[in-house]
């Protein structure tokens, strides 16, 4: 018999996956869930992480590229003095807590701002190197850490000198709350800066023992360190738990900077920097469900698994089994006893036929066995099988669509609540950052063009920000009668022939496809002229993806749509749910319960300073209960796959049998009764090497017996006549 076929396989393997599938569900839904802190907060904390190294990631990148760009315009300009390039810096970005320039071949100070810059951390020696002008991380005597951004000064006929930048290593715009405390860590476990909830020498220590073991996993490739497929944020994240006094429990995330693609690495990647950030949770421990219900449904799937096995075993494979014995029998000469035919189906309509064919075996004509077609007093093959099927989905689809539901009242911890409001307040500082960042860039390129600039000149100034800065869709110097006089990137969306707007940040193409975002800095000395520059609608809808949030909206005053991580139509009103979080004009969360429907929202204005403040921008997020990880979910997913798994055992092995041996078994008892009725010149061809192919062989060797038997009975009056005619 085949391995794959026959009638015992199919029935041997659902026996086992029913069996495998019963003590699955005993283990997965009658386990005791003791829920101490739920996945989905410990999770949640590594999306803040993950959010605070972006946003530092960013923030330095960005300071690195400022410096670096700075100095290079100055390059292409007429030699300034250290005292101009100073000014120049510190009138445009205010990230350095120091700045200074040096001549690189005597080390001499030419000029310094702000706090003073360790420049003996400065091997000048060393500049010329392939990480010279790379940033890097220096301590100070106090214990506090600097970044220094260096950019190199050069022209003609003077020596080489240094620009150098200090900053501090705060994580910028992220929202800690009451319980929080969030550090940078260096490759060696230690912390560098940190805020928050650090009141008491406890929750130091644990903070310095969470990056100690943040930075030894920061150390793996971030493509071996996640599941397979886990995809998300590129470098190395997780969360880590240690238990509090006052029965309490701290979750900690960590997220290194590093990028996952080499092509990726930027200056602040190359840091070997870390995000670590705590807070203190205080849920209630409970228990969830007991093992009553897993094992009652391990019960069931049991005795429901038994019945349509038995069901099976007596009414499809014993009777099929019989045949193929009575068939054997009859091809070995044995015609004697009559053949037992089944009771039902089409093993009744074969065992009839064979009994047919022993008594034309045994000399009788075909005409002489013909009888009525018996009547079938029991169900097809086909039939049975739809009630096994039957039996088995009564038993998987209550589980998949009815049992352990997560109705509107399930509870979602508090802290996710949290997060969610404080992710939001960070991802609004976020976007309000990039905006006002945005608009500085194009401050420092409006100061360097002087009255004197050529179009060319400014053309060249526009194409090296347009590629250092890929935030912008277009960049235009617009004269005071709208028109252009230099021009990088696209050609701009706004209306042609319009002047300079005198507010620095623009909203138009209401009615388009796009919004329109646009930053204007005027040029000094030029009355009237400015540097004009279109945000691509896409850098701001990239800033909305984070993973944890769901669906995220940035909005106007009037609550129109201008950005968002979806798919959404250009200025469309918020959906009526969460157009009351809007209107508080204030951070806010809440959870939203809607029917069914059971969501996690927060609000989040803008705050702090910058040109962007008066674009009064909301970011507004939405999160499904259901995409949480949180007890009675799990339940119910672990539920619905369950009972997915049922209705996947039984179509894979009752379709199995269904091909395998059902439809050949029916397509068998017509060529049987056609055999019976004296059809000799069909030829009975086995399909399979299994109990209905063994049949088949049976009844084509009793055809050819009998046709065997014919010949001689008609060569007889064919003989006699030809003796008559002798002479």
């Amino acid at each position: 018999m085949s391995l794959i076929g026959g009638i015992r396989p199919p029935i041997a393997v659902l026996s086992a996956l029913l069996l495998t599938l019963a003590g699955i569900t005993a283990l997965a839904l009658g386990a005791p869930e003791k829920v101490r802190v739920p996945e989905a907060v410990r999770t949640s904390q590594q999306y803040v992480a993950e959010d605070a190294a972006l946003a530092l990631r960013a923030s330095l990148d960005e300071s690195i590229t400022d410096l670096t760009r700075t100095a290079t315009l100055f390059n292409q300009g007429p030699p300034a003095s250290p005292d101009a390039v100073l000014d120049k810096v510190g009138s445009v970005y205010q990230k350095w807590r120091g700045t200074a320039v040096i001549e690189i071949r005597s080390g001499k100070l030419l000029g310094a701002r702000g706090e003073n810059v360790p420049l003996a951390a400065i091997d000048r020696t060393r500049l010329d190197g392939p990480d010279g002008l790379a940033p890097r991380l220096v301590r100070l005597p106090n214990g506090e850490s600097r970044l220094l951004t260096l950019a190199l000064l050069s022209w003609d006929g003077r020596p080489q000198q240094l620009l150098i930048g200090a900053s501090s290593l705060n994580v910028p715009g992220v929202s800690l709350g009451a319980h929080r405390a969030i550090g940078v860590v260096a490759a060696d476990g230690r912390v560098v800066s940190s805020r928050g909830a650090l009141g008491t020498t406890a929750e130091r220590d644990r903070l310095a023992s969470f990056a100690q073991t943040a930075a030894e996993r920061a150390k793996q490739n971030p493509l071996t360190a996640k599941q397979p497929g886990a995809g998300g944020y590129p470098g190395v994240s997780g969360h880590l738990t240690a238990d509090a006094p006052d029965d309490r429990q701290t979750v900690a995330g960590y997220a290194s900077l590093a990028s996952g693609a080499p092509d990726d690495a930027t200056g602040a990647a190359g840091l070997g920097l870390t995000v670590v950030t705590q807070v203190r949770v205080a849920e209630p421990a409970g228990q969830l469900a007991g093992p009553a219900f897993g094992l009652a449904a391990a019960g069931a799937l049991l005795l429901i698994g038994a019945l349509a096995v038995l069901l099976l075993l007596s009414t499809v494979q014993r009777p099929l089994i019989r045949l193929f014995l009575e068939s054997r029998r009859l091809t070995r000469g044995d015609l004697e006893r009559p053949v037992t035919v089944p009771r039902s189906g089409e093993a009744a309509r074969i065992g009839a036929a064979l009994e047919r064919l022993r008594r034309q075996l045994r000399g009788a004509p075909a005409e002489s066995t013909a009888e009525p077609a018996p009547r079938r007093p029991g169900l097809g093959a086909r039939a049975l099988l739809a009630v096994s099927a039957v039996l088995l989905l009564a038993w998987s689809v209550p589980l998949m669509l009815l049992l352990n539901r997560a109705d509107s009242g399930v509870h979602i911890p508090t802290q996710t609540v949290r997060d969610q409001k404080a992710r939001t307040a960070t991802l609004s500082d976020r976007v309000r950052r990039a905006l006002n960042e945005g608009h500085a860039d194009l401050t420092a390129v409006a100061a360097l063009m002087g009255e004197d600039t050529s179009p060319d000149a400014m053309r060249t100034v526009l194409a090296r920000t347009a590629h250092d800065h890929q935030r912008y869709e277009s960049l235009v110097v617009l004269g005071p009668d709208g028109r252009v006089l230099a021009q990088a990137g696209h050609t701009p969306r706004t209306a042609p022939g319009k002047g300079p707007a005198k507010e620095p940040f623009q909203v138009s193409g209401h009615g388009g496809t796009k919004p329109v975002v646009t930053a204007t800095a005027e040029i000094p000395g030029r009355r009237g002229t400015a540097v004009v520059g279109e945000f691509r609608i896409d850098f701001l809808n990239g800033l909305l993806g984070r993973p944890g949030l769901g669906e995220v909206r940035a909005v106007d005053a009037q609550g129109r749509v201008i950005g968002s991580n979806t798919g959404y139509r250009a200025f469309q009103k918020l959906p009526d749910h969460l157009a009351p979080l809007h209107a508080k004009k204030e951070t806010s969360a809440v959870v939203q319960r809607d029917g069914g429907h059971v969501r996690v929202a927060a609000a989040a204005p803008f705050a702090g300073g910058g040109a962007a403040k008066d674009l009064n921008w909301t970011v507004v997020s939405a999160q499904p209960a259901s995409a949480l990880d949180i007890p009675e979910y799990a339940r119910q997913n672990r539920t619905v796959l369950v009972g997915l798994l049922g209705v996947t055992a039984a179509a894979a092995c009752l379709g199995w049998l269904h091909i395998v041996v059902v439809r050949p078994l029916r397509a068998l008892a017509g060529l049987a009764e056609r055999l019976a009725d004296g059809d000799r010149k069909t030829v009975l061809f086995p399909r399979h090497h299994d109990e209905v192919g063994a049949v088949t062989r049976s009844l084509e060797l009793i055809r050819q017996q009998l046709q065997n038997q014919q010949r001689p009975r008609e060569g007889a009056p064919r003989a006699s006549a030809e003796a008559g005619r002798t002479p």
